[in-house]
């Protein structure tokens, strides 16, 4: 899960591609480290003419990015801005947090609802949240329904409004998205032009990678407990210009007497989806934005989400559903033309 309590362990390490110096300019930088609770893998190429401090740069960039994200949108760092508004100590909000619940409250709209980071008191109540689950009965569902909807806030100029002081927010299916944004503008700010950002799963990617080509991304296979990006893949698929998120129920879950929650919650009816849908990926010009409908799908299932991309033409999208126990797949024809 995005944001977890680890949040303020950051490491940075570095690799260079077949050179000793990332000084050089148009060799390939590799930066791995851990970060806001999860991975993150960044490759780039050093563009010519480059200053000797771009290393140097590029880390303090990357670093800055992550801070911005934790003190604005985590919900695992109890004095974010967030957090502040979840306890109803402020109502004034910050260009991260303003950014990321408009384009929230515009998926929302696009998806019935499907995708809702107001329903974050339902993570809670299942234990997918800051809160351990302690037994469900139907009324806990009913009283929960009363505060959650994107209709009960209301946000205007830098203020946030709440129709009820008990209204929540969580923004960990979009966050992880819009932190690979940032980053990948804060290199591209610097110069760079062959980039990818990988955070958690979530990827941005520009130019080509060393070997000259599109960028390669591996599509998880929906393996329970496959929790490490890229150690177990179903397919390749390759990608430059693009953002890329994928949403499942394989990694964050729980079974009791036999069924399994995994943490997709429907957010109109409060409870973990059940459907043959295992893992939605979006392809989008921004990550948030495929972060987002990843999400979204996973929550409307499999025909919902195909009927919703034969009606959303431009919007690429590769799922991976349970046949008879067998694994198909869907994809849209553009990620079929690039596998």
């Amino acid at each position: 899960m995005f944001m977890r309590k680890t949040f303020l362990f950051i490491v940075l390490c570095i690799m260079v591609f077949g050179v000793l110096s990332c000084k050089q300019a148009g060799k390939y930088v590799r930066l791995e480290g851990s970060a806001l609770g999860t991975t993150y893998a960044i490759t780039y190429k050093t563009p010519a003419g480059s200053s000797s401090d771009l290393s140097l740069l590029t880390e303090r960039s990357i670093l800055k990015c992550f801070e911005k994200v934790n003190n604005s949108l985590s919900i695992y760092n109890n004095h974010s801005l967030i957090s502040r508004i979840n306890r109803n100590l402020t109502q004034e909000t910050d260009s991260l947090f303003r950014t990321v619940f408009e384009r929230s409250c515009q998926i929302t709209a696009d998806t019935d609802g499907a995708f809702d980071i107001s329903a974050a008191p339902f993570f809670d109540l299942w234990g997918f949240g800051l809160e351990k689950r302690d037994g469900i009965q139907p009324e806990d569902l009913e009283e929960i329904r009363r505060y959650v909807g994107m209709d009960k806030f209301r946000l205007e100029g830098m203020m946030l409004y709440k129709s009820d002081p008990r209204c929540r927010l969580s923004m960990n299916a979009i966050a992880k998205g819009y932190t690979c944004d940032l980053v990948a503008t804060e290199l591209t700010a610097l110069g760079i032009t062959d980039l990818l950002v990988e955070i958690g799963g979530e990827i941005v990617c520009k130019g080509l990678n060393p070997k000259n080509k599109p960028w390669r991304i591996g599509i998880d296979s929906p393996i329970d407990g496959n929790i490490n990006p890229g150690e177990k893949t179903q397919t390749v698929i390759g990608l430059t210009d693009k953002a890329l998120a994928t949403s499942g129920n394989y990694r964050n879950y729980y079974i009791i007497d036999g069924e399994k929650f995994a943490h997709i919650i429907d957010p109109k009816t409060g409870c973990p989806v059940k459907h043959n849908l295992l893992s939605a990926t979006v392809i989008a010009n921004d990550c948030m934005t495929a972060d987002a409908y990843a999400t979204a799908f996973m929550v409307m299932g499999l025909e919902a989400s195909i009927h919703f991309l034969e009606r959303h033409p431009g919007m690429e999208a590769f799922l991976i559903y349970d046949e008879n126990g067998v694994f198909k797949t869907y994809a849209t024809d553009k990620i079929i033309n690039n596998l």
